[in-house]
């Protein structure tokens, strides 16, 4: 009975393979040299697929993947449908901001009532947050680049993740609020956890375990 765990390239994939490890399962290809987007491990029961991180929720609900890892800044914008969320792996951390250019008077602009202009890619993020601050914006859906929007007018703010910073500073602009924290979850196809009991409750054992294991 093959168990398969949708993994996306980058940070996510990097910190979710030491988790595996320690429990003794590796992936045996490297995603960066192999061109392959299903990848063995030296458990012939499992088995990784390599798709885009905002991919992964839908692999999981629809059955392309058994369970998976994704931040929760995906889950909540692709909702969680038909997944089951045991655990946060406290891994992949990061922070949804609000930020703006460092000459844009963020704080003045929402005292008066101003109405704002936001570029996102986290539009559910975003409406939450300002909803409840009743803040009036127009959101405007950006796919990469986010910090051009308010380089070249397009918007006044941006909602997007922060981790140290430095992207922000090294395009003169200043993080204004926190939205919230973020981290990566183990999210799990709810009929696969009954179909497939055994082999997913022990990998969900796994990742309990390395993740209430003190640091090294």
């Amino acid at each position: 009975m093959t168990v398969t765990l949708a993994l996306s390239k980058g940070r996510i994939f990097d910190e979710t393979l030491p988790l595996l490890e320690a429990a003794g399962i590796r992936v045996l290809e490297d995603p960066e040299k192999s061109r392959k987007l299903i990848l063995p491990t030296n458990r012939p029961q499992l088995r990784v697929v390599l798709v885009r991180a905002t991919d992964v929720p839908t692999y999981v609900q629809y059955g392309g993947a058994d369970l998976g890892v994704t931040g929760l800044d995906t889950l909540i914008e692709h909702g969680s449908q038909g997944l089951y969320q045991p655990l946060d792996l406290g891994i992949a951390r990061c922070r949804v901001s609000v930020a703006v250019r460092s000459d844009f008077d963020y704080a003045s602009a929402v005292r008066q009532g101003s109405r704002l202009r936001v570029a996102t890619k986290y539009v559910s993020i975003a409406r939450e947050f300002f909803a409840a601050k009743g803040v009036h914006v127009d959101l405007i859906k950006l796919y990469g680049s986010m910090e051009l929007a308010p380089l070249t007018g397009l918007a006044d703010a941006i909602v997007d993740l922060v981790s140290t910073g430095g992207t922000l500073k090294a395009n003169q602009l200043v993080e204004v609020e926190r939205i919230m924290d973020i981290s990566a979850r183990l999210v799990v196809n709810q009929a696969a956890l009954k179909l497939k009991q055994a082999p997913i409750r022990e990998l969900i054992d796994v990742f309990s375990r390395a993740t209430a294991a003190p640091a090294a």
